[in-house]
């Protein structure tokens, strides 16, 4: 296969020794070639426009701006792009949440290296990708009766604070973190204490403990 009609790749993440290693998983692969890089969500949405590319393979935890939120813009800008979500989170943290935005497929990085050539081909065919682990928890869920758990009630952003104050981060963190202001991080904080009927912190870090939304 030529190298025009081969499957043309955009890496987006924030770490350069992730990035090259996802470069060395797809440099034997005569089908995809790696069109760019970018280091975080605006650059990401930049490249994505200039093209060319056909996946777009994006971190769920970018610098400056959420994985999700850079998913919905490039699907709002260029639609024909097959965007597979990368993430160290497990998959019933975020790939459902990805899977409603529009992504193609959610891949963990830890299995990105048996799993990644198969999975860019088949979402570069217009197909889904989804791992047995997700497929057994999506069909978990259509089987239990029990009503909708409260974090799923949470925005993107809502839930994205709600797993780093699980995770011991304190508001001032995610602020820096995320490049948002103390201020706007303290609202998202109380809304999904209103929305979840919790009162602080140690509230919150149980129910994700117990809901295994934190590993």
């Amino acid at each position: 296969m030529t190298t025009k009609n081969a499957i043309k790749v955009l890496i987006a993440d924030d770490h350069a020794i992730v990035r090259e290693g996802l470069k060395q998983i797809l440099a034997d692969t005569r089908d995809i070639v790696v069109s760019g890089h970018a280091e975080n969500g605006s650059e990401a949405i930049r490249l994505s426009r200039e093209g060319p590319c056909d996946v777009l393979l994006l971190d769920i935890s970018m610098p400056d701006r959420s994985g999700i939120e850079v998913l919905k813009q490039v699907r709002k800008e260029s639609p024909k792009i097959a965007i597979l979500m990368l993430s160290m989170h497990r998959e019933d943290q975020y790939a459902i949440r990805s899977l409603k935005a529009g992504a193609a497929g959610y891949l963990n990085k830890q299995s990105a290296p048996a799993e990644l050539v198969t999975a860019i081909r088949q979402v570069a065919a217009g197909r889904k990708y989804i791992s047995a682990a997700l497929a057994q928890e999506l069909a978990n869920q259509i089987n239990d009766n029990h009503e909708t758990p409260l974090h799923e009630t949470l925005s993107d952003r809502e839930y994205q604070t709600l797993t780093m104050i699980a995770s011991g981060k304190t508001v001032s963190d995610i602020a820096a973190e995320l490049v948002l202001s103390v201020k706007t991080i303290s609202m998202y904080r109380s809304r999904l204490l209103q929305k979840m009927k919790l009162r602080h912190n140690a509230e919150l870090t149980h129910y994700a403990i117990k809901n295994h939304l934190v590993d």
